[in-house]
């Protein structure tokens, strides 16, 4: 150790060389982003069940989805802000208990607004979990074993939104869908007593600067409004809709204001100037590429289940479920692998087997079943962690110490929008490409045509053979036809979407040569 770190204090010293046990910080943490990540989707399966108990239609209840998302994206980039003021550690644990607290609320919600009103409070709960949690890992773990530390937490990131409708399928089919929630309670007073416990204390408060209430507003108006706009975009016609373009408006304004405001900010409530390190601006535009990856084929592939191999629930879940494991094992491949080769290099390789493995999935046809989707989706999983990783490793790597906490809210804010963006870009791109094949497939479907004419008798004999009248049995023929037209052109929308999206990871790669390459091996002083 050097005599320049010999000289500072100990409270100036990094977490991993007081007595703080790191991977009881470690476990503590991801204990608490597990619940985040896992309730940004575990809610999905069970809409049809939470629509028939609060008796709303089914484009009131995507609230329920929408509020959490909404909330949760405002509160990311002030993170560390927030941190900064009330202490990390006092934070986090009052985050978990508000989300714990807000869990139950959701449980035994007996309306919609209840429902939606507690589902606000878990996003802004939850929005102070996930960044607050790796930039504990960041600060407590040596930078010489940052890799391995971000290789168990990303196991829980990656995995989560995986296992999450697999759980929630199970439960909503056996259980009641109040327990998706409940199940949250006994995890989440773990978690807060082995936080209280594992997580260093918090530093003296120093002298806290005015609260700028004009600030924050301006990011909730215009983070609000954005997220709000991709949530409710495709099924409010995009810009048809006099509510979208007041969003569109709405976030544009909010967003100018709130950045002219912060630059010129003497303590700012979310330091832009962060984006100053070239690494974190051009990963985190990668971030939104995987999150539409990430999130999108999650999005794409348990509606095809559901509609064209008509799954349950349950068994979308179990669908997913070989793909959340291949995440948390190839999580600990990848984590050794960037720490003997160079991180952009692995992460190159990542989004090349998530292109080959989308294009897999972009073969799907109306014979596909679920041994077809097993292969594809196991080496999407590889793919996305591959490429998670050296990602978060080479973007966050470089930073110095003292940035760290406000790059990491900055960095998973931009995997969520990027989520969003690609639920709104694929059930856009879904319903468009489907109206253009069904109008193809239409095409060659001609009355005269002998083809057609042919397999219309045979479908009218075989209603005909089970009592129905020559009328009726021409009629059910007829929209039986319809209908297989109908599930061809969807089938080839879904085939369009994992094509538009590998040739997206595909585009995107070039931003690699921005990221910068973290240290391998530094110093106590020098990790300071």
């Amino acid at each position: 150790m050097t005599a320049a770190s010999l000289s500072l204090p100990a409270s100036a010293l990094p977490s991993a060389t007081k007595t703080t046990n790191k991977w009881l910080v470690a476990v503590a943490v991801a204990s608490g982003a597990l619940l985040e990540v896992i309730d940004t989707s575990i809610v999905n399966v069970a809409l049809t069940d939470i629509q028939a108990s609060v008796g709303a239609t089914l484009s009131q209840v995507s609230w329920v989805v929408s509020s959490y998302a909404v909330a949760n994206v405002i509160i990311l980039p002030m993170s560390a802000w927030l941190g900064q003021r009330f202490g990390k550690k006092r934070y986090f644990v009052f985050s978990l208990i508000g989300f714990t607290l807000a869990s139950m609320l959701c449980g035994m919600a007996q309306s919609l607004p209840m429902l939606v009103f507690a589902r606000v409070l878990q996003g802004l709960m939850g929005g102070g979990l996930l960044a607050k949690a790796q930039a504990f890992l960041y600060e407590t773990f040596p930078r010489e074993e940052h890799a391995m530390a971000q290789g168990f937490f990303g196991a829980v990131v990656i995995a989560g939104p995986v296992l999450g409708p697999t759980l929630g399928g199970y439960i909503t089919t056996h259980i009641d869908w109040r327990w998706i929630f409940f199940v949250n309670l006994p995890v989440g007073i773990a978690a807060v007593l082995l936080c209280l416990h594992a997580l260093p204390n918090d530093e003296p408060e120093p002298a806290q600067a005015k609260v700028d209430w004009i600030a924050i507003g301006l990011l909730a108006l215009g983070l609000g409004s954005l997220q709000t706009l991709l949530e409710e975009g495709n099924s409010e016609g995009w810009l048809d809709s006099t509510l979208i373009q007041g969003l569109l408006v709405a976030s544009i304004v909010g967003v100018l204001l709130f950045v002219y405001r912060e630059l010129n900010a003497e303590h700012p409530i979310v330091d832009l100037r962060v984006l100053r390190h070239r690494s974190l601006w051009a990963g985190s535009l990668l971030s939104i590429v995987i999150g539409i990856a990430l999130y999108g084929a999650l999005f794409a592939v348990p509606i095809f289940a559901t509609s064209i191999l008509h799954f349950t629930a349950q068994q979308t879940g179990l669908l997913l479920l070989p793909s959340a494991l291949a995440s948390a094992f190839t999580m600990q491949l990848a984590s050794r692998l960037v720490r003997r080769f160079d991180p952009r290099r692995v992460l190159v390789a990542g989004a090349l087997i998530l292109v080959v493995s989308l294009a897999w999935l972009g073969n799907l046809s109306i014979d596909t079943g679920e041994s077809d989707l097993f292969w594809p989706l196991f080496v999407r999983a590889i793919g996305t962690v591959l490429m998670f990783l050296p990602l978060s490793f080479s973007t966050i790597g470089p930073i110095p110490k003292a940035d760290v906490a406000k790059a990491t809210g900055f960095f998973n804010l931009t995997r969520q929008l990027g989520g969003s963006m690609g639920v709104a870009m694929l059930s856009t791109i879904l319903d468009r490409r489907m109206v253009f094949h069904r109008s193809v497939l239409s095409s060659h479907v001609a009355a005269d045509d002998p083809h057609v004419i042919e397999r219309v008798n045979q479908l009218t004999q075989m209603y005909a053979s089970h009592g129905a009248s020559q009328s009726d049995a021409h009629a059910q023929a007829l929209t039986t036809l319809t209908g297989m037209v109908q599930q061809q052109a969807s089938v080839l929308s879904f085939n369009d979407t994992f094509h538009i999206v590998a040739l997206l990871v595909f585009a995107f790669l070039p931003l690699v040569f921005l990221l910068g390459k973290p240290p391998t091996n530094t110093s106590v002083s020098d990790a300071h």
